[in-house]
């Protein structure tokens, strides 16, 4: 299902077939440097992972399939999540082959627009590894603005930014 699209990018909920793109995307151990996150074991996990993805049902939004639209690849994901002390988050994952084209700061203003307008969020906020300055300068061109520095999900020396919603 097509949740949102922007110039270039089409923003789906997961599909069972994207399990192979997720996999390779989270084998790729520069992709996941700054993350805390363990690769999948095999393919098998990464479907098993979709198939009891619960945020798209218990929360009406969640990581969404980043798919250009040109051709149709999955490139990664971006999303918002919504973490078990009520605080969302807005997070991406693109292929190392796609960095430095915009795409992350492209869906993420199309992330924080839906967040705010359709589910009238209060804020959204973002974790990067003090050491990620690539996601720290998508995190300031979306309008984030500095928070915290902070641990988070396995991320010793890490930092939050917060974006206010300006609408309500």
């Amino acid at each position: 299902m097509i949740v949102l699209t922007t110039e270039r990018l089409i923003l789906r909920e997961f599909e069972l077939t994207d399990a192979e793109a997720m996999f390779n995307l989270n084998s790729d151990e520069e992709v996941l440097r700054y993350t805390g996150d363990k690769q999948f074991e095999s393919i098998e996990d990464a479907n098993n992972f979709f198939k009891n993805y619960p945020d798209y049902e218990k929360n009406g939004f969640g990581r969404w399939a980043l798919v250009t639209k040109g051709d149709k690849e999955v490139i990664g994901w971006c999303g918002l999540k919504k973490h078990e002390d009520n605080t969302v988050d807005i997070g991406y994952r693109i292929f190392k082959n796609q960095w430095n084209k915009g795409y992350a700061t492209e869906a993420s203003i199309a992330c924080l627009e839906y967040g705010f307008q359709v589910f009238e969020l209060d804020e959204i906020i973002a974790n990067a590894a003090t050491e990620n300055k690539a996601s720290i300068r998508v995190m300031e061109k979306i309008g984030m603005e500095f928070q915290q520095n902070m641990a988070c999900e396995g991320i010793e020396d890490a930092v939050r930014y917060i974006k206010k919603n300006n609408l309500l």
